[in-house]
Order: structure tokens, then sequence, then C-alpha cells
């Protein structure tokens, strides 16, 4: 705390004053320190405030560190379920791209066969028709 030293000395009026002229006859306490021991006083209630508020600062930063710790678990986590599952919907893409590919071949020779079966279908007619007449 600041320790204040007067520039001047005191009147002498003042310093010539008996001491019990100087002092309160309830508590004791000097006048002429009485302002300053209030003055303290309420700097020293100001500094507990701020002691409180900085004390649960601390109580509140430890449990943001807590949570920002279980957060960045978290994330990571998830960074590897996310890499997992983009792999396995690579996988699914590749699986569907040679399905169709299958596919497409399935359909040319269903295509194919139904052509040769239209061609046996008309010979068919066309042989029935030469011999059932």
């Amino acid at each position: 705390m600041d320790h204040h030293i007067p520039m001047h000395a005191l009147p002498e009026e003042i310093q010539k004053m008996l001491p019990e002229e100087k002092v309160c006859k309830y508590c004791g306490v000097s006048y002429l320190i009485l302002h300053e021991f209030k003055a303290m006083e309420e700097k020293v209630k100001a500094m507990e405030k701020e002691m409180k508020f900085y004390q649960g600062s601390v109580d509140r930063e430890k449990r943001l560190q807590e949570k920002l710790h279980s957060l960045s678990q978290e994330l990571e986590q998830y960074k590897i379920d996310n890499k997992s599952k983009t792999e396995r919907i690579y996988d699914v893409g590749m699986q569907l791209k040679s399905q169709q590919n299958e596919f497409q071949k399935v359909k040319k020779q269903l295509s194919h066969l139904q052509d040769g079966l239209k061609i046996k279908y008309r010979q068919s007619y066309i042989f029935r028709l030469c011999f059932c007449w």
C-alpha cells in the first residue's frame, strides 16, 4: 500500500494540542489518521472483492481448460471417424461403379439375346409359312 509522507509539517496549533484533543473519545483513533484509515479500509474491501473475482477466474479457467481438453479429444475422435467413413464411402462408391459396369454388360448381353430371339422368331415364322402351305 502507498505510504503518504506529508510535504509540510503540521500547523503549530495542531502540534500544541493535547493528545486527548487529537483522538476520538469513542474509539481512541487519532483524528489525523482516521480519514486515512477509513480510506485504507475501503481499499482493503475493494481488494478482497477483486481477489474473490480472481479466485473465481482461476476456477473458471480450470473448468474451461478441462472442457477445452475434452472437446479437443472429441474433435480428434471425430476426425478419425470422418476419415474412416470417408474411406468407407470411397469403397462403396467403387463397388457401386463396379456393379454399374456389370449391369451395363448384362444389359448389352440381354439386348443381343433379344435381338437374336427376334431373328429366331422371324425365321420360325417364315419357316412355318413356307411349310404350312
